[in-house]
């Protein structure tokens, strides 16, 4: 689209839509003028909406999952199953596993998988958070099983092995979800049943 036919507003709007992760040059324009057709007070609910979640969303201090109060709903719950740790890569996917209703334990969110070819190490990730939580549980005689539900793709995989690495001396069992989910697979993306059966299913690393 030619900036010198294109407002500024407009061309800044499809700039800023174009930045979030899915959204490609098309959609991009057909986002900005919907907006442009909608009514205003849509535009500024949707505006405020942005804000809202900058302002009041916060990361549980304990899982990293999003989170409005520290700790968060889960962690702060006294009917889940405090000897299981589930470690996702993102907070979409805790979403995913709760629709299964097969998992009543706690999270721990790494934000992200090691991979190389992006920069993203082992530092980056919420790693040796976890791996102190998992120590701390241990020496309060609470250790049980952490369930490593990374996606089962190189990135996600890579980032299971060094989990399984790190906290292999601690003498935890870990555990990695396996039967029903495709390889290359993402875990929001998997339907209730199939991650049900994939968490039900899995096996002692």
């Amino acid at each position: 689209m030619s900036s010198s036919i294109t407002p500024g507003p407009v061309a800044k709007l499809i700039e800023e839509f174009g930045r979030l992760p899915g959204i490609g040059p098309k959609t991009a324009s057909r986002l900005t003028f919907f907006m442009l057709r909608s009514p205003r007070e849509q535009a500024i609910a949707l505006a405020e909406a942005i804000l809202e979640v900058k302002e009041r969303v916060t990361l549980c201090s304990v899982c990293f999952n999003t989170t409005e109060s520290d700790p968060c709903a889960i962690c702060a719950s006294d009917s889940r199953d405090r000897s299981q740790i589930c470690v996702v890569q993102e907070p979409l996917d805790i979403l995913a596993v709760e629709r299964t209703g097969e998992y009543k334990g706690l999270y721990h969110v790494l934000h992200g998988a090691i991979s190389p070819v992006d920069g993203i190490g082992p530092e980056r990730l919420r790693i040796k958070e976890l791996q102190a939580r998992v120590q701390n549980d241990v020496a309060a005689g609470e250790g049980g099983e952490v369930i490593l539900a990374t996606n089962h793709d190189i990135p996600g995989n890579a980032t299971a092995m060094f989990i399984y690495r790190a906290l292999l001396p601690l003498g935890v069992k870990i555990t990695r979800i396996v039967s029903g989910l495709p390889v290359g697979g993402d875990l929001e993306y998997a339907d209730e049943v199939t991650l049900g059966r994939a968490m039900t299913g899995r096996r002692e690393m």
